[in-house]
């Protein structure tokens, strides 16, 4: 398979995958409100970052790449990026019924801060970002590497907002703990940030 094909079923499949998912999830207790200005910041900058991550987005904007990482480093590149994808998922699966695609408190929720918890906390913004900078690597336009700066931000907007609702609705103490802990989205990074 072509890497350019592998990257782009990488991506579908993740979608698909995840979108599919989103029915095992346990009952919302609590949730920051979706028309908050915040959340319409996230949502606008990762889809934005999207749309400029996307492959035909360059060829629209008559950009060319500028850089070309050949045959085998797109190869490299596409199986980061599949590593990217198995890490959300990791964390997907280890979330089980507390996970949401908005920020929420589900019934029961506690800290979770074992397997990809303990190495990163948000470690399904982590597995995106490695996709993300995997494939804008590849595809080397500057709307690629746009993508990438506005995924990254809306992402740590969303990581903070997160963090922020937790911390009120599980206790300062057990999430500032974990906080101490655990870097919030570069494995090895700075605690705490």
């Amino acid at each position: 398979m072509h890497p350019a094909l592998l990257l782009i079923s990488a991506w579908a499949l993740w979608g698909l995958s995840w979108f599919a998912a989103a029915v095992w999830t346990g009952r919302t207790e609590n949730r920051v409100p979706r028309a908050s200005a915040e959340v319409w910041l996230y949502r606008t900058l990762v889809t934005v970052g999207l749309v400029l991550l996307y492959y035909r987005t360059a060829l629209v904007l008559h950009m060319h790449r500028l850089w070309h990482v050949g045959y085998d480093g797109a190869y490299a590149l596409a199986f980061a990026a599949i590593a990217g994808f198995l890490f959300t998922w990791w964390a997907r699966v280890h979330l089980g019924r507390l996970w949401s695609g908005a920020v929420t408190r589900k019934e029961g929720h506690y800290v979770v801060d074992t397997g990809p918890y303990g190495i990163v906390r948000h470690p399904i913004y982590t597995g995106i970002l490695a996709a993300t900078l995997a494939t804008a690597l590849t595809l080397a336009t500057i709307p690629a590497l746009l993508g990438l700066v506005f995924i990254t931000v809306g992402l740590w907007l969303k990581a903070k907002i997160e963090e922020r609702f937790l911390a009120a609705e599980l206790g300062p103490d057990a999430y500032g703990d974990y906080r101490r802990r655990v870097p919030m989205l570069v494995p090895f990074g700075p605690k705490g940030a």
